[in-house]
């Protein structure tokens, strides 16, 4: 039997359970400044444990909003792009906004396509989470009329930005690793269109020159185990260097299959750092040092912006969100500083 209107929680049953008025419950809906933290954060967990959803269609039409945020992904096969869009989500739908999304991989739709995909959906904002170079100088050459924020790590004079902190993630691992005694230092980069790669690569070469750490020539993965485990395979002999900072966990998990297959221990050969915290980093063998990313927050500033910018709102500063160190049993002082 369909619910009646009846069955459905309302916003006072909210208000109620989380102890506020059904005013402060709407307010955090529509996302009004000057209200605590703590609060907000209460009256969301409310939201999400009864699943309520405020009646879209008749404020669609007091607004002439659609309520719709559409999301193009660069893949929605990796661990970041995958995480990001899954925080939209959560924070959108708490706030009453639906998401329409289209993943770019492979080339089988362009950027021209996508964008009028989700336009006639009558989405009110864009947002474009982990970006290639060459879809943002195609999206430039868009017309799309509605606001529209990328997920970037470097500001934009076109498009709202946000991100989290890839030079600051990539200097806690650089810094743990010379903090260890490491001077000569590999940097396993991802794709170099990618944008987040291109700025941990970045990071990486500016922190480790600031250390004196030796320069050598990175290796540019495709952010796959595959290539990673291929790589650490073709190693003929113990390498001078004697740590690896790995763009993500992936290409880390396969570079210590891959050295493990070599002979080669981690870390009592070489020590490995990667970047993402995926669920299964603190499992592998040995467990990973990596920097942890804060999807939610991101999610949450996404949306906060977005949704600013559609309801004529003022525009929030957003700062990139930190990241944090995880240290693991993959990283140890190097092989010299043990003789």
């Amino acid at each position: 039997m369909a619910n009646t209107s009846a069955d459905k929680p309302n916003i006072r049953q909210v208000a109620r359970l989380a102890g506020v008025s059904h005013m402060t419950v709407s307010r955090v809906l529509n996302n009004y400044p000057h209200i605590k933290e703590s609060t907000k954060r209460r009256v969301l967990e409310v939201i999400e444990e009864l699943d309520y959803r405020p009646n879209m269609a008749a404020r669609a039409l007091a607004t002439q909003k659609s309520q719709r945020i559409g999301v193009l992904v660069e893949s929605a096969v990796e661990f970041g792009p995958t995480s990001t869009l899954r925080a939209l989500e959560y924070t959108a739908r708490a706030a009453g906004y639906a998401v329409s999304s289209i993943a770019l991989s492979d080339d089988e739709i362009s950027p021209q396509e996508a964008v009028d995909n989700l336009t006639t959906q009558g989405i009110d904002a864009l947002c474009v989470v982990a970006p290639r170079s060459s879809s943002i100088a195609a999206l430039r050459k868009i017309s799309i009329g509605i606001p529209v924020l990328v997920v970037k790590p470097d500001r934009d004079p076109t498009f709202l930005t946000v991100s989290l902190d890839q030079q600051g993630g990539t200097t806690l691992a650089v810094d743990h690793l010379v903090s260890l005694g490491h001077r000569d230092i590999l940097h396993l980069a991802g794709p170099l269109d990618w944008l987040d790669a291109r700025a941990r690569e970045r990071a990486f070469h500016a922190r480790a020159k600031s250390w004196g750490v030796r320069e050598r020539p990175i290796v540019v993965g495709d952010w796959t185990a595959d290539f990673a485990y291929d790589f650490a395979k073709g190693i003929k002999e113990l390498p001078d260097y004697t740590a690896v900072f790995v763009a993500n966990d992936d290409m880390a998990v396969g570079l210590i299959h891959g050295l493990a297959d070599r002979g080669i221990e981690v870390p009592g050969d070489l020590s490995v750092v990667g970047f993402d915290d995926v669920p299964l980093s603190a499992h592998v063998l040995p467990p990973l040092t990596t920097v942890r990313q804060n999807f939610r927050a991101l999610g949450g500033a996404i949306v906060d912006l977005l949704r600013a910018a559609v309801e004529d709102r003022e525009i929030p500063r957003v700062t990139r969100i930190p990241a944090e160190l995880l240290v693991r049993s993959s990283t140890a002082a190097p092989r010299e500083a043990k003789r």
